[in-house]
């Protein structure tokens, strides 16, 4: 009997020191104080024929998924994602009485409104890219 007493000891205790060894470890490791360095880019050139596939393919791909999401979300209550087609929804889940999924619908028009901005800022981008980088070499 007074074996397995010792050994349930014994294995109790090798289990704290692992344990108190590990939690230890972990907090060593997130003590400490040296943030993650930024990364650091070089700048990346491109050969003639990728600039021609970037200008003639790709940005005009890029510029046309924004408008066509930006049309979408300014969409009226019949285009599926629209702000206006959330609120109706909002309103209708309203009128039955469930106010927590009317809320959340609302709050979801409320962010996807938000987004043309950030969609404005795209564009913007996207073009001044397009002018400054995609003109015909002299």
């Amino acid at each position: 009997m007074r074996r397995s007493v010792r050994g349930t000891v014994a294995v109790g205790t090798t289990a704290v020191v692992l344990v108190s060894g590990l939690v230890g470890g972990a907090t060593v490791a997130s003590a400490d104080p040296s943030p993650t360095p930024t990364p650091t880019y070089k700048q990346v050139t491109l050969s003639p024929e990728e600039s021609q596939k970037l200008c003639n393919e790709k940005l005009p791909k890029m510029i046309e998924r924004r408008d066509k999401l930006a049309k979408r979300i300014n969409g009226g209550a019949d285009v599926k994602g629209s702000v206006a087609w959330l609120k109706a929804r909002a309103a209708k889940q309203k009128a039955k009485g469930h106010d927590k999924v009317a809320a959340a619908l609302e709050k979801r028009a409320t962010r996807r409104s938000e987004r043309l901005t950030q969609l404005g800022t795209v564009k913007t981008k996207l073009e001044t890219f397009k002018t400054q980088h995609c003109q015909a070499a002299k």
